[in-house]
């Protein structure tokens, strides 16, 4: 199982908006490309999202649920890899202070991913959970560094 955390520079409702938007969400989620709403109205309950998975030269054709959704709180989904099987991938935006703290946790559900589920795919789960919440961050914060950081300049010497 894999679960990641990230202190967002935004408050949950300008995390929420960046996740509720299917232009960005190959923006974010790494390797997505052409997202498109299949059904119903994203991120609402029971609607869903299909979209290429590009891993190396292989493609794949994923289609994504929304199992919940609590806007500014809570996103569920279910992503359909065909013969990859499924896997439930939850949000969970907290609020911390004036910023967000969003949990990820991803699991298989059905097929060969949870059969060959192990803890080297655990590991690579990880890596790209790590650079999928960067991107969030990135998206929602927009131009904003971290909210510590200082440039020094060194003083000119005197003669």
């Amino acid at each position: 199982m894999a679960v990641r955390h990230r202190l967002i520079r935004k408050p949950p409702a300008d995390v929420w908006e960046v996740l509720s938007d299917v232009a960005r969400y190959g923006d974010w989620v790494v390797g997505a490309a052409r997202a498109e709403v299949d059904e119903g109205q994203w991120p609402k309950l029971e609607a869903s999202l299909r979209y290429e998975i590009r891993i190396g030269p292989f493609t794949l054709h994923n289609r994504t649920v929304v199992r919940r959704s609590e806007p500014t709180a809570v996103l569920e989904l279910e992503a359909d890899s065909g013969p990859l099987g499924t896997a439930r991938i939850a949000m969970e935006l907290r609020p911390w202070g004036e910023h967000t703290l969003i949990i990820f946790d991803e699991h298989p559900l059905r097929g060969a991913g949870g059969a060959l589920h192990n803890g080297l795919l655990d590991a690579a789960q990880q890596v790209r959970h790590r650079a999928m919440l960067r991107r969030l961050a990135r998206l929602c914060e927009g131009d904003e560094g971290p909210a510590h950081t200082t440039s020094v300049r060194p003083r000119p010497r005197r003669a």
